[in-house]
């Protein structure tokens, strides 16, 4: 049975129409590569694929790489938003480049 919950507290809990999907990254820079290198293949992701999409990214690394992908805004990543970072990244020259399934980032 399901619970009836006023917008204030489903907004609280991010449920229902507040609820917010997205999912995990992990990739790796090729071995050796220069600091300066990873600092400007990082901005140009955020340049070019994250902010154009709505996206948000936590993210951190050196030369292996993991992080969180989601909506800047509250709302829901798709599994087309998965598929262009990983293909990004891929296309981009990063290894072992892995996207979890979609996932809600409060309860899972």
């Amino acid at each position: 049975m399901s619970k009836q919950r006023s917008r204030r507290l489903r907004k609280k809990l991010h449920i229902d129409e507040f609820q917010e999907v997205g999912f995990s990254v992990n990739w790796s820079f090729p071995a050796k590569t220069p600091v300066d290198k990873i600092d400007s293949m990082v901005d140009t992701f955020i340049i070019e694929l994250i902010q154009p999409n709505g996206l948000a990214m936590d993210a951190s690394g050196y030369l292996d790489w993991e992080g969180l992908i989601c909506m800047e805004k509250t709302g829901k990543c798709t599994e087309e938003h998965r598929k262009l970072v990983e293909e990004w990244l891929k296309n981009h020259g990063m290894k072992k480049v892995v996207t979890s399934e979609l996932f809600d980032i409060w309860w899972d």
